[in-house]
């Protein structure tokens, strides 16, 4: 047996140390005099510090080297580090998804934030003009207008006579009860059940053209409505996005190549 001053020249662990990590359950003396409370250690206690020592030197956290050895408790101890390299090499894969995630994340931002300069720039007022349009409301995701969109487009076919809109009733974000129609443009009116057509009115609107996934057009709303701020004026609902260039029915194509019309009507001061 070594008293705590010999087993600390042997593993070359300070007292100090040694007294911490009886403490903390992670090498306990083979026997404490219950009289004294002098600390004992074994040739047992010598293979476990030298563990402990390896492991601390590769910088694994006091918990993780507890777990370790409380593993090797059932086995040897070269099975509990086989085991703990595994999960290590496991966490390894894990991160370098995260660290491909984020080199994706950052470039795409990088872009975003160019194109949002530029957009600046591309940001219209422009003057709308009445427009005859083929519309279902509904309320839900904004991902079920496809549904909507197919459905004016077999009832009306070739009375269509522009791209595929959204009217957006929320002033805000909405998850699962949104409330929109998507309209089709057409040619003239014509009874078609469950479809209402009728006439947008004439109005001012501040356009401004997304190119991009849908993901990230909120960086394009944010430049439209720093300037409805900057020019004192009021949205006037609903609001619109025109998809210029989208999805298609069989092949969803890229979606950075897709182009999105963001119409705010807007009342109040001119600019």
């Amino acid at each position: 047996m070594f008293s705590i001053g010999e087993f600390s020249r042997v593993t070359a662990l300070t007292v100090k140390t040694l007294r911490f990590y009886h403490q903390e359950g992670i090498l306990v003396p083979s026997h404490t005099d219950p009289a004294t409370g002098y600390r004992y250690y074994d040739a047992n206690d010598v293979e476990t510090a030298r563990v402990i020592t390896y492991l601390r030197s590769l910088d694994v956290p006091l918990l993780e080297v507890k777990e370790i050895l409380r593993a090797a408790e059932d086995s040897a101890v070269a099975d509990a580090l086989e085991r703990h390299k595994k999960a290590i090499e496991e966490r390894m894969r894990h991160y370098r998804k995260v660290i491909r995630s984020l080199q994706d994340f950052v470039d795409q931002e990088r872009k975003l934030r160019a194109r949002l300069e530029f957009a600046d720039s591309e940001l219209r007022e422009t003057a709308l003009d009445p427009l005859l349009i083929a519309s279902v409301r509904m309320q839900g995701h904004y991902a079920d207008c496809g549904k909507a969109f197919g459905r004016i487009g077999r009832a009306f076919r070739r009375d269509i006579a522009g791209p595929p809109f959204l009217l957006h009733h929320n002033t805000e974000y909405r998850e699962n009860d949104a409330d929109f129609e998507a309209c089709f443009p057409v040619r003239r009116a014509r009874a078609a059940e469950g479809i209402v057509v009728r006439e947008l009115s004439a109005c001012r609107a501040l356009t401004l053209q997304h190119r991009g996934s849908y993901h990230e057009i909120a960086g394009a709303y944010s430049v439209i409505l720093r300037a409805v701020k900057a020019r004192r004026c009021q949205i006037v609902m609903p609001t619109r996005e025109v998809y210029l260039r989208g999805p298609g029915i069989i092949f969803k194509g890229n979606p950075r190549n897709y182009v999105t019309d963001i119409q705010i009507p807007i009342d109040g001061e001119e600019s």
